[in-house]
C-alpha cells in the first residue's frame, strides 16, 4: 500500500465543558470528552439496550479551540473530524500509561455544532474547519466574530442524474 489514512469522524455529545490550557509558548490546548452512543433491541428479551463510548478530544488549532470554548458546553451535540494519536505519560505514582485521543491539529480538523443548545437561538449549525478558520497565511487574518450560520451544503442541493 502506497499510503495510509488516519481519520476519525464522530458525532456525539460533550461529556464535560471544554477545558483550556496553554503551552509554554502560550498556544491554547482545548480538551473535552465526547460520548457516542448506539442503541438496539435485544432479540431474546425485547429489551432496549444502549452502549456509550467515551472519546478524549484534544484541539491544538487555535481557531477551532475558540469555537469549542465559546459555543460548546456539556451536552452540546457536535460533528468533528480529527485523527487518532496515542501518547505515553507517567502518572502520579510514576507508572507509564498510554492515552489514545482524537486530535484536531493546527492544520487539520473540522468542528461543526449540530444543535443550538445554550446559544439562545434556533439557528442552524455553525461550521468551522481549517478551510475557513485555520489559514496559515498572514494575509488571511481570522476575525473575532463567531462563525456564520451555514445553510444546506451545495452538495446537498445539487440534483444530478448520476444513476448510482
Amino acid at each position: 500500500m502506497a499510503g495510509s489514512v488516519n481519520k476519525v469522524i464522530l458525532v456525539g455529545n460533550l461529556g464535560r465543558d471544554p477545558e483550556v490550557r496553554r503551552t509554554g509558548a502560550g498556544d491554547p490546548i482545548v480538551s473535552f470528552s465526547l460520548a457516542t452512543s448506539e442503541s438496539w433491541r435485544d432479540k431474546a428479551s425485547g429489551e432496549r439496550k444502549e452502549r456509550t463510548e467515551w472519546h478524549n478530544i484534544v484541539i491544538f488549532n487555535e481557531n477551532l479551540g475558540k469555537i469549542a470554548e465559546q459555543y460548546c458546553k456539556k451536552g452540546t451535540k457536535i460533528y468533528l473530524e480529527g485523527q487518532l494519536q496515542t501518547r505515553e505519560y507517567a502518572d502520579r505514582d510514576g507508572n507509564q500509561r498510554k492515552a489514545t485521543e482524537v486530535v484536531l491539529t493546527r492544520f487539520r480538523g473540522e468542528l461543526t455544532l449540530l444543535d443550538s443548545r445554550g446559544r439562545g437561538d434556533a439557528g442552524g449549525a455553525f461550521e468551522a474547519s481549517n478551510n475557513s478558520f485555520g489559514r496559515a497565511s498572514p494575509m488571511e487574518q481570522p476575525s473575532d466574530r463567531p462563525p456564520a450560520a451555514t445553510g444546506p451544503r451545495a452538495a446537498d442541493i445539487i440534483d444530478d442524474d448520476i444513476p448510482f
